[in-house]
């Protein structure tokens, strides 16, 4: 069995939960205190905040017209009313979350083509059905429209054949027509999104699929705006402060980055390998281009490349690029805690809660810069609603991050909210007496200590208990050295996230939110410093993450 299978059987998970503090008399929590102060701060903060909003809408305290444009906001909504959109990696997680507030945010909303990639038309029919129609993210929509729930989500939902990596998207003409007759918004979700992707194929979709995209945009009549969703790790910048810019190859990419050589060099290496080992010769080439030009892996650096392409390619379309940092499970909406996939931070969580590993290669220090997946859909909307009315040539770009703000989530946080919730509602039927994580700053001494462990686990399973001896350095089974080797590529892998110490300016997303009004900020909540984080990860994210296991281990 491999390893990442390994984490994802286990005893059944128990999603019942106790008292959050039970387990915790006499165990010091470093960051407990600081966190508890920061809590109430934020929570006065966010309430001034919005006191403060409440006060500026009244007449008597700004200028007729900033007072309609604070009251009125940017009428979303209205600006939603009989759109039609088409959207790309529509079953993605974040995709359909956007899908799933559109149509509860407006039932008055136009259609949205969905560009599927299937063998037929019948397969893309199926697969909305399967992964969209039929998902519980959407069981509002279904409690709403009760037994015409299918029939309202089949009037709105076009599957379209269809594939970003093909030319003209890889459209039947006549669709494409129709499509271009109807469409007012293009959103861009489609991408490769893993880190150690094969170079090649990174570059196909993410680099040049926006381009395509673009293409097929600048033949709809009606096209308002282009909407992308990128990453907030595109720049490549480790330190200091990462500006809300758009990324243009000669500017602030170096002019050395050709992206025609680098599909003509992609194109050779496929040539030359013909072996088994062809997949992971593609991905070490993927990685060694993007640390050759200053990024740390090929899906931020393709994904670089996409910006570049639709920055220098858009002419007088009005774009919009929204740059979210790592995006977890909703924090309210629909409802706490959805997830699709056991992805990000979740691989190493699940080990954690099985005991298989209580080490980390990062900087307690460090930023955890997560964002969850509803505050990303609802930002991406306004900002929509807000550029989608002017036809304003223009491309603007929106930050979506927590380390932006004045208490910020911290790598040693966010493993003592983890150690918290998992010692109160462990993974497994066997109450685990797990260890606290301990931080490590080289990668010799985390793959020693993790390497300890493993031997240890062995010697404990051969033994019954493993009381009394044996050496601490036991040479390791086969399986043994697979645990260690992947837990040390996973170190390896989000090494660059752990250690991670720049902070990303927002201003042009928290001047959005000046924009909207009261009810816009209720309705399409994006302010990153009203999260509770100890609420978030302990009662929303970690539950969240246990159902997730759950579904896909049941399905």
């Amino acid at each position: 069995m491999s390893i990442t299978n390994l984490l994802a059987t286990s005893n059944a998970v128990r999603l019942d939960g106790g008292s959050l503090f039970s387990r915790f008399a006499g165990k010091p929590n470093h960051f407990l205190a600081r966190r508890m102060s920061q809590t109430t701060r934020r929570v006065q903060a966010c309430c001034c905040h919005r006191d403060t909003m409440l006060k500026a809408v009244m007449p008597s305290t700004m200028p007729e017209t900033e007072t309609r444009s604070v009251s009125y906001g940017i009428e979303i909504v209205s600006f939603l009313k009989g759109k039609s959109y088409l959207v790309t990696g529509a079953t993605g997680f974040l995709a359909k979350v956007l899908l799933e507030k559109l149509l509860r945010a407006s039932t008055e909303i136009g259609k949205i083509f969905l560009l599927m990639k299937s063998k037929d038309q019948e397969s893309a029919n199926k697969k909305l059905y399967d992964e969209i129609i039929s998902s519980d993210l959407f069981k509002l929509l279904k409690q709403k429209h009760g037994s015409s729930y299918e029939a309202f989500m089949k009037s709105k939902l076009i599957p379209v054949m269809g594939d970003i990596g093909e030319d003209n998207l890889g459209i039947e003409s006549e669709i494409a027509a129709k499509i271009s007759d109807e469409i007012d918004v293009i959103i861009s979700c489609a991408g490769r999104t893993t880190f150690d992707d094969r170079y090649d194929s990174a570059l196909n979709v993410n680099a040049l699929g926006p381009g395509r995209l673009l293409s097929f945009g600048k033949d709809c009549r009606k096209l308002k705006l282009f909407l992308h969703l990128s990453t907030a790790y595109v720049t490549g910048k480790k330190e200091g402060t990462v500006l809300e810019t758009p990324l243009c190859i000669g500017e602030n990419i170096t002019s050395d980055l050709n992206i025609e050589s680098e599909l003509k060099l992609a194109s050779e290496a496929v040539r030359n390998f013909h072996d088994s080992e062809e997949i992971k010769r593609m991905s070490e080439l993927g990685i060694e281009r993007a640390q050759h030009y200053g990024w740390e892996n090929a899906y931020t650096f393709t994904k670089a490349m996409g910006e570049s392409v639709i920055h220098n390619q858009r002419g007088d379309l009005p774009v919009v690029i929204i740059r979210p940092s790592i995006i977890e499970s909703s924090y309210t909406e629909p409802f706490p805690g959805w997830l699709q996939g056991i992805r990000m931070t979740a691989p190493f969580i699940l080990a954690y809660g099985k005991d298989l590993i209580s080490d980390l290669w990062a900087d307690y220090q460090s930023f955890c810069d997560i964002i969850p997946v509803d505050m990303v859909a609802n930002a991406a909307i306004a900002a929509m609603a807000k550029h989608g009315g002017g036809n304003v040539p223009g491309l603007k770009v929106y930050t979506l991050t927590s380390s932006s703000h004045a208490n910020p989530l911290r790598a040693g946080e966010f493993m003592d909210f983890c150690y918290q919730h998992l010692c109160d509602s462990p993974l497994t039927d066997t109450k685990l007496d797990l260890e606290r994580i301990k931080f490590h700053s080289s990668l010799e001494d985390f793959t020693s200590s993790v390497s300890n462990k493993i031997a240890k686990q062995e010697r404990e399973t051969s033994t019954g208990r493993g009381e009394g001896g044996g050496d601490s350095h036991t040479t390791l089974s086969m399986k043994g050295k697979r645990k260690l080797n992947y837990f040390v590529s996973l170190a390896r892998t989000y090494q660059p996230y752990t250690f991670f110490q720049a902070r990303f300016d927002d201003t042009n997303t928290r001047s959005l939110i000046q924009e909207l009004s009261m009810e816009e900020r209720k309705m399409f909540e994006f302010d990153c410093r009203c999260i509770d984080w100890e609420h978030y990860i302990v009662n929303v994210h970690l539950p969240g993450l246990k159902s997730e296991l759950f579904r896909q281990r049941s399905s």
